[in-house]
């Protein structure tokens, strides 16, 4: 197989500027990131949305860094990129994979696929215009996986960076499992640079998983890196867990705890965005339930902070 190349999917909440700033100082592996979606972009210069640290040039590597749009206006999307373009960026992302019922109701993320002339007509517009890389991330459908059939050949028609499919529909959500078989069936079909999403939680599913759609070389990881940030390390070195787990992973809970905690003045909303992360991160520990349990009702911050230091004191990393 070819050189692995391995992204961090975008997740709202999540992984914004400071998550990414310190996943870095902290880990290896991930050769792109992407923001998790920008939304109403109103205006023709300094939008009010592309102001700060997620998108600014001086809190971000743009050689590594895809911001992303979620829209259904070519007139949005073509702002968008003309003012990443402006902050240096190199390429720009669409979100047409957002499962979330409240997004694709509005016929924006997965909901979009439903709709493939409204796809051509945004897509002749955008690439009538755009001078920077455009990107698209999708999945099989909304309702079924068919409906992605619709979408490739008008895909096909324009010069996409890439194309990345996570291979499930909208209304799974994240339930079930990645249909790897239908992802390879299409592989034919596509003409741009494909990237594979979905479902690759340890070294063992990504080598089942890249062995099955050969010779595609690039993968986004997701939920898996969330829960085990060595993941792409091991991925790359095709190797079992690295040494000293344990001190690794609790110095990047403490710096990214105390980097939100300094872009929030002190305030205890940071705590929302550690839980969420939480929520996949106790799947590092050989009692995920327990880690949950101790994390999941904090709401003050000295709580919070001896919460984590019991969990590292009393809790084996897996």
């Amino acid at each position: 197989m070819n050189q692995v190349f391995l992204s961090l999917g975008p997740f709202q909440g999540i992984t914004d500027a400071p998550f990414r700033n310190v996943f870095k100082r902290h880990f290896g592996g991930i050769d792109k990131f992407y923001t998790p979606f920008f939304t109403g972009i109103h205006k023709e210069e300094h939008d009010k949305n592309l102001q700060g640290e997620e998108i600014d040039p001086r809190y971000n590597d743009v050689e590594t860094l895809t911001p992303q749009i979620l829209s259904t206006d070519a007139e949005e999307i073509l702002r968008f990129a003309k003012q990443c373009q402006q902050l240096g960026y190199k390429e720009i992302n669409l979100n047409m994979g957002c499962p979330f019922p409240r997004v694709a109701n509005k016929k924006r993320g997965s909901g979009l696929l439903l709709y493939p002339e409204k796809v051509e007509d945004m897509l002749d517009r955008v690439f009538g215009e755009i001078d920077i890389k455009f990107s698209v991330k999708c999945r099989l459908g909304y309702f079924n996986p068919e409906e992605i059939d619709a979408i490739i050949p008008i895909f096909n028609k324009y010069p996409l960076s890439e194309l990345i499919i996570h291979p499930r529909i909208g209304k799974q959500l994240y339930k079930g499992e990645a249909d790897v078989e239908r992802f390879k069936a299409l592989m034919p079909s596509i003409k741009a640079p494909l990237v594979y999403n979905g479902d690759i939680v340890s070294v063992e599913s990504f080598n089942r998983i890249s062995n099955a759609v050969q010779p595609v070389n690039q993968f986004m990881l997701g939920r898996g890196i969330l829960a085990n940030p060595f993941l792409a390390e091991q991925i790359k070195n095709n190797t079992a867990p690295t040494h000293d787990k344990t001190e690794r992973l609790h110095n990047y809970v403490l710096d990214l705890y105390e980097d939100r905690l300094r872009h929030a003045g002190g305030s205890p909303k940071v705590l929302g965005r550690m839980k969420e992360l939480w929520s996949y991160l106790m799947n590092s520990f050989e009692e995920p339930q327990v880690v949950w349990r101790k994390i999941k009702k904090l709401n003050a911050l000295k709580e919070y902070e001896d919460a984590v230091e019991a969990i590292f004191k009393e809790i084996p990393i897996k």
